[in-house]
């Protein structure tokens, strides 16, 4: 029951649980990550790896701090991310030689070929979201703007 409607202490409305967007948004994102891990277990790669090899899958070579920025991950968690699959033999890591800052993150053959296999996750996922295709697009759009709105 609502103890804060029940003594009429309206003004701590804004600390109930049910009355915070972030609250709802955080349990969605635990859960769905936690749904990506029976598919991804084949792949040998946690959901965090999994998202690093698509953007690698779709714009190829990249750097260390562009693939930070794609993915909202910062250097202390992505290094030890790349080196686990630097370690799975799935990416190279290599430093640039007109400037040794910039690290150059590749796919190997055996990362390149792992893309095949990936292929089915994202229908394995969405048949675990009951979101109809025009839900799922709203949902969509509306992260991303919230996003957007937070850079």
């Amino acid at each position: 029951m609502n103890k804060n409607k029940e003594t009429g202490n309206e003004q701590f409305d804004c600390l109930m649980l049910e009355n915070q967007l972030c609250f709802p948004l955080y349990a969605c994102a635990k859960e769905v990550t936690r749904k990506y891990r029976e598919p991804l277990q084949p792949l040998g790669l946690t959901y965090t790896q999994y998202i690093v090899m698509m953007v690698l899958w779709e714009y190829g070579s990249t750097t260390a701090k562009d693939l930070g920025e794609k993915l909202y991950l910062d250097s202390g968690t992505l290094t030890p991310l790349l080196k686990r699959l630097e370690k799975q033999g799935l990416i190279t890591r290599c430093r640039r030689d007109d400037d040794e800052r910039m690290l150059v993150i590749d796919l190997t053959e055996e990362g390149e070929a792992l893309k095949y296999e990936a292929r089915k996750v994202p229908e394995q996922i969405s048949r675990c979201v009951d979101l109809t295709p025009e839900e799922a697009q709203t949902l969509y759009t509306l992260l991303y703007k919230a996003l957007d709105g937070m850079r």
